[in-house]
């Protein structure tokens, strides 16, 4: 008999649907030579410090670093778990072949990996690796099972990454409870959770103690059109008056007028990130609730595995490209001006050398049936992206016109859309109007950050103008401050947390950083709402804020290692790198330990005795 197990049991049913299983008992599925059973996520953990030895039941100074010479599992102590795994076991034991039919990702492999282990399967084992839940994508797994040594670098990066946060998290977290906490309150440090806190404690500070400085802009509007000064901010209000006297009554003159035409390309295919990012603009979902609804929308098998971080296709999902489109039924209209043609196949979207294990989410031609409002929402915006991708680029013209009164110079430009191609699927660009409403005449804000920029920049046609062309102008200043940058929201910080604090809008290099980002696309969500329940941040309108105890624990915190988003971003490259083959496990750990013994003592040395309030 051949066992499958899944990840959960309506992705069982899914399977054992095509494998032709029909006989229902308790916790498993029967027929056709399968027995197709299955998991609630982890079964198994990491063993607790009490269970290596009695000494760690107490939380003790002494006791520290604690570091296991060898690292166990257990199952998880609920009723519920130790019923379904006495099943499992019972068919695994029983069993010729076992097919690995988890999720498509380190934390599916770890998984069942864990429960195999546990139950003390002997038999040979398959890995059942799968981007959809469609039955033809099933038949097509189950005709190409791969074996589960193939996926040994993939369970041992999972591994060291549970035993990492193990060391960092129990070591650290009784440390500076024992060392530094009042009245029994708990200090939660972990190897992502606490850099991920800096990030917006820092963040924080940086608005808290910013000083505005005060400039001013000149410009000028000559027919109904505003000119900016070439000259940029200018540090005195009566440098600006002196200018304006100067040109007041003098005529304004057009002294050059370019046109550049321009291309833009459709955005991007999503990752789980930029997914998250988006709907949290568009719609203020939380990082945690697109992940749910982009699992549930999966699940339903109307789009593709989710928990991935390429942008990209492989070549030989453009074959199937022309059937998932004409899938989505509702979106023919839009797809009209494609009908007949060949389908691009643009390089920005099909790259093998981009993808790995799975590629971009994308939808699977199954027409959704049954959505909520809010999974319709995401599935709108993941259908539209993937046609979008088909579609020619935008093509654009920009208009820069050059004035000049007396000696001083203005310029303005206006864009104009020759050709919308892939935004008749998007839509015209949304103007962003958040803070026009405050902006006075004579008075302006001005902002330092370029982190959170407007969705689109909203489009000008310039009036016909003509080279020599004078007349009447009317010149003002304009007041402005400079600003502190922006608090983070969950789109900035999920930003922030790919790419270890650096945030850039360049697509490209973001991929490279991408590398070194803290955490993976599956588990940020989950490290943000650690926070809001360790109550170390609070969410205000859209803004993540950090608590009083969430800043005083990161100044307790003296060792970068601990709070360095780019210091932890080199760990979760070394992660990856376990995952690719190119770095070993024992390496890592090695480093980690020798980490930990080393705060450890650093900590113990301190002798101030701060204490958190």
């Amino acid at each position: 008999m051949t066992v499958c197990i899944a990840e959960k049991p309506s992705v069982a049913r899914e399977i054992a649907n095509v494998l032709g299983a029909r006989s229902s008992h308790e916790g498993y599925i029967e027929g056709n030579g399968y027995q197709v059973t299955w998991t609630f996520g982890h079964l198994c953990t990491l063993k607790e410090p009490h269970d290596y030895t009695p000494q760690w039941k107490g939380w003790s100074l002494a006791a520290l670093p604690m570091v296991p010479q060898r690292f166990g599992i257990k199952l998880i102590d609920d009723a519920g778990i130790r019923k379904q795994f006495a099943i499992i076991e019972g068919l695994m034991q029983k069993a010729d072949m076992i097919i690995n039919c988890g999720d498509a990702g380190q934390e599916g492999e770890l998984i069942q990996r864990w429960v195999m282990q546990k139950a003390a399967a002997t038999c040979p084992v398959k890995r059942l690796w799968i981007s959809s839940l469609t039955a033809e994508a099933i038949r097509e797994g189950f005709n190409s099972l791969h074996d589960a040594s193939d996926y040994q670098r993939l369970y041992e990066a999972g591994l060291c990454r549970a035993i990492g946060d193990w060391l960092l998290g129990m070591n650290a977290t009784r440390l500076y409870t024992l060392k530094y906490g009042r009245d029994r309150q708990v200090l939660s440090i972990g190897r992502v959770q606490t850099p991920t806190l800096a990030l917006i404690v820092r963040r924080h500070e940086e608005i808290a103690n910013f000083k505005p400085e005060q400039y001013f802009e000149l410009k000028t509007t000559y027919r109904d059109t505003v000119f900016n000064s070439t000259r940029g901010k200018l540090k005195s209000e009566q440098q600006g008056r002196e200018i304006i006297e100067q040109i007041k009554d003098l005529p304004f003159e057009i002294t050059n007028i370019t046109k550049k035409e321009g291309r833009e390309a459709p955005p991007r295919l999503f990752d789980l990130t930029s997914l998250q990012v988006e709907c949290n603009k568009k719609f203020s979902f939380s990082a945690d609730t697109t992940l749910k609804l982009i699992q549930s929308l999966y699940e339903k098998k109307v789009t593709t595995y989710p928990r991935v971080d390429t942008t990209f296709l492989p070549d030989d999902v453009y074959p199937k490209c022309g059937t998932i489109l004409n899938g989505l039924a509702d979106y023919q209209e839009i797809m009209l001006p494609l009908r007949g043609k060949k389908l691009l196949k643009s390089k920005k979207v099909f790259d093998n050398s981009k993808v790995t294990d799975h590629h971009a989410i994308i939808p699977t031609g199954v027409n959704p049936q049954g959505l909520s409002d809010m999974e319709k929402k995401v599935f709108d915006l993941v259908a539209r992206h993937f046609i979008a991708v088909f579609f020619p680029d935008c093509r654009f013209a920009t208009t820069t016109v050059q004035g000049k009164a007396g000696e001083e110079e203005f310029k303005t430009s206006g864009k104009t859309i020759l050709d919308p191609g892939w935004r008749l699927v998007l839509g015209a660009p949304v103007v962003d109007t958040s803070q026009s409403s405050s902006e006075g005449k004579g008075k302006a804000k001005d902002s330092s950050s370029n982190e959170e920029t407007p969705e689109a920049v909203p489009e000008r046609t310039l009036p016909l103008f003509e080279q020599g062309e004078s007349g009447p102008h009317q010149p003002d200043l304009l007041e402005k401050w400079t600003q502190p940058p922006k608090p983070y929201t969950e789109a900035t910080l999920l930003r922030a947390m790919e790419t270890a604090g650096k945030l850039v809008e360049n697509e490209e290099l973001r991929d490279a950083l991408k590398e070194n980002g803290i955490g993976r696309p599956s588990t940020r969500a989950a490290i943000i709402e650690t926070l809001f329940k360790r109550k170390y941040i609070v969410k205000e309108r859209k803004s993540l804020l950090p608590t009083n105890i969430g800043i005083e624990l990161i100044h307790l915190i003296h060792e970068d290692v601990l709070k360095s988003a780019e210091l932890t971003g080199i760990w979760e490259k070394h992660l990856r790198d376990i995952e690719k083959g190119s770095y070993e496990p024992r390496q890592f750990l090695d480093e980690l330990k020798e980490m930990v013994g080393g705060i450890v003592t650093q900590v113990m040395s301190d002798s101030s005795n701060r204490r958190i309030n």
